[in-house]
């Protein structure tokens, strides 16, 4: 088919094209035996990881994936392995067709080399084995108790028929004493594409349910420090309406609860987050399986909604708790700020009119000053006259001293009052000025 001339390709277009076809199940013969384990890595041991799985296919003779590979299946020996890379962990999924003798006595991991799995980078979140049978042909009825108890001892089992009648799914959702949870797939006809869909979905449930759950222990930590978060906020806001008068105080301590919320926010919301999207993985692979009730048995679904439900309900309340709370505490530290603000304004206002008394004093002080000023160069000025008239008289001229120096005291009167009111002019003069350019300069900016 030749090729049609489109404009240049997005960068992230054929990246996004292969999404769809991301994580395909792997086809499961019947019988079989499947085991699943997740793993939760972290960013540094990405290397570590990538390298342990190049020595097993190393060992296998098998080509490794690239590093920046997030998904790599490949057929080692008897097995499949199947390697996946999710947002925060790593699962690992190994096939074997055929019967054990005993259920679960050799699981798939069995055919790993000794000690492989116990080098794993990370920490184990999950671990399942599965076992992929053929169910009794009707009109034989689903298996009871008795038939079931060689796979899940005496644990309550849970379990449904699935695919639309095509299969029966059982499980306990118990750790058993090989650190595993078991599932048992009894398949009318599967065809090993289906067999793999549902097993793949089946060990989803329990990997996301325990991703899920991680939140759960750090809900219980946060309860009891938001009880205490929320007490010592009542008892501020009630400080606020009886108006104590020790706003800044008040202040203080609601600054200090905002920043214990907020630690408590970031240390816990991404776990929260993650609860949310987890829980929500299980509910949509729950409605993938199409259960429908067996007699005398919850079906998975059921399971969960009592068991599972209450528990992410539970993380989620306190994510909401300490949303809630922070918003409290940002309004009480509004309202608080507010009235501090006012408070404030209110001893600025004082503390102005204080200021304006005071210029207004100062202004009366100094014009008495300036008088007592007028006054006291006048007689100076009178003085020098007096001495001048004097001694122009004792040098021969019809001078009179007392009549010279009393004209010469209105004249010089006068004359310092001018010279002061000129003065106080020029120093008015600059000071409009300086606010002129002032303003202008604010004005600019």
């Amino acid at each position: 088919m030749p090729l049609i001339a489109l404009p240049a390709d997005h960068p992230e277009r054929f990246a996004l094209a292969e999404e769809v076809h991301a994580r395909p199940p792997e086809l499961l013969p019947t019988p079989a035996r499947a085991s699943y384990l997740a793993v939760l890595v972290d960013a540094d041991d990405r290397l570590r990881e990538s390298a342990h799985l190049a020595r097993l296919c190393e060992r296998f003779a098998v080509a490794p994936p690239s590093r920046e590979s997030t998904h790599f299946t490949a057929r080692l020996g008897a097995m499949r392995l199947t390697w996946e890379r999710h947002g925060e962990f790593s699962s690992w999924t190994v096939i074997v067709a055929g019967t054990e003798p005993v259920p679960f006595a050799e699981p798939a991991t069995a055919l790993l080399p000794e000690g492989w799995l116990r080098g794993l980078p990370g920490l184990t979140v999950m671990a399942a084995h599965a076992v992929i049978a053929e169910a009794p042909p009707p009109p034989h009825p689903p298996p009871g108790e008795n038939e079931l108890l060689p796979y899940f001892e005496d644990h309550l089992v849970v379990g449904a028929e699935i695919a639309d009648g095509e299969a029966l799914a059982y499980t306990d959702f118990k750790i058993h004493a090989d650190g595993c949870s078991r599932f048992l797939l009894l398949g009318r006809q599967l065809t090993p594409r289906v067999a793999g869909q549902i097993v793949q979905r089946l060990f989803e449930i329990e990997a996301y349910r325990m991703m899920a759950l991680l939140a759960l222990p750090m809900a219980r930590r946060q309860s009891p420090r938001i009880v205490a978060i929320e007490k010592a906020l009542a008892q501020l806001t009630d400080g606020i309406a009886r108006d104590a008068g020790a706003d800044e105080s008040l202040l203080h301590e609601l600054t200090r609860l905002a920043a214990e919320v907020e630690s408590g926010l970031a240390a816990s919301q991404f776990r929260f987050g993650a609860c949310r999207a987890y829980a929500e993985l299980v509910r949509t692979r729950i409605s993938e399986l199409r259960e429908v009730r067996v007699e005398g048995m919850p079906t998975i679904g059921a399971f969960m909604a009592r068991r599972f439900e209450p528990a992410v309900a539970t993380c989620l309340t306190v994510s909401q708790r300490l949303h809630d709370l922070s918003e409290r505490v940002a309004q009480a530290s509004a309202l608080l700020s507010t009235r501090v603000d006012i408070a404030r304004e209110r001893q600025n206002q004082a503390l102005l009119s204080s200021m304006d008394r005071r210029a207004k004093l100062q202004l009366r002080l100094q014009q008495t000053v300036e008088g007592l000023s007028v006054a006291a160069i006048v007689y100076y000025l009178v003085g020098l006259v007096a001495y001048l008239s004097k001694g122009l008289k004792a040098g021969g001229l019809p001078i009179d001293a007392d009549l010279m120096a009393a004209l010469a005291v209105p004249l010089l009167a006068v004359g310092a009052l001018l010279a002061v009111r000129r003065a106080r002019r020029s120093v008015r003069g600059a000071e409009a000025r300086q606010e002129q350019q002032d303003l202008q300069h604010d004005i600019t900016r």
